[in-house]
């Protein structure tokens, strides 16, 4: 019974990011295909109220329904943005399970936004954009320099910019929800 519940709970937290993906929006002063969404507020909450896992099961079947609807045949930004989510949720996780206090939340959503702002300024440099050179034939993107101004011009501040806006969405709504989600994971843990 408990099973089944957590799948309906798990698929309602996916089914809530994959709408909130797709209602994304360009940020004027960086290039288009960067979009900030705030469909890893469903995955973050998931992951605060279940386990770090659930987080990152709300992150792949949110990115599995996007690429269903809207891929592009292959699923690079999907799996960049499943990434970029992971990096993000897990550390807030892992600092809220740990202690569960507001400065364990705020230190985890500051770790989070940074490892993502990192990591995926090194992977788009290494993997990513030359992935999309290849596959999508943009073999401007093969330049070292265009690469390197991409990643730090770009990909960089808008990773740091999408952390911000998700946790100025986050913090309030964890606000609301926190007797919620408190008692809740009273019930999953008896």
């Amino acid at each position: 019974m408990k099973s089944t519940q957590m799948l309906v709970k798990l698929s309602m937290f996916s089914s809530i990011a994959f709408i909130l993906m797709l209602l994304n929006f360009p940020l004027p002063f960086l290039p288009d295909y960067l979009k900030i969404d705030f469909s890893d507020v469903p995955a973050l909450l998931a992951a605060l109220l279940f386990s770090p896992m659930a987080g990152v099961i709300v992150e792949a079947l949110k990115n599995i329904l996007y690429y269903l609807f809207r891929g592009s045949g292959i699923p690079i930004g999907e799996l960049s943005n499943f990434i970029a989510g992971c990096a993000f949720i897990l550390p807030v996780a892992f600092f809220y399970h740990k202690r569960k206090t507001k400065k364990a939340l705020a230190n985890g959503l500051i770790a989070g936004t940074v490892l993502m702002a990192l990591l995926l300024a090194v992977l788009n440099y290494f993997v990513i954009l030359p992935a999309y050179a290849w596959f999508f034939g943009m073999d401007i993107m093969l330049d070292p320099t265009v690469k390197w101004y991409t990643t730090i011009g770009a990909i960089l501040p808008f990773n740091v910019i999408k952390g911000a806006f998700i946790t100025a969405l986050f913090i309030p709504i964890f606000v609301k929800l926190k007797p919620w989600i408190l008692q809740n994971q009273v019930q999953l843990e008896t």
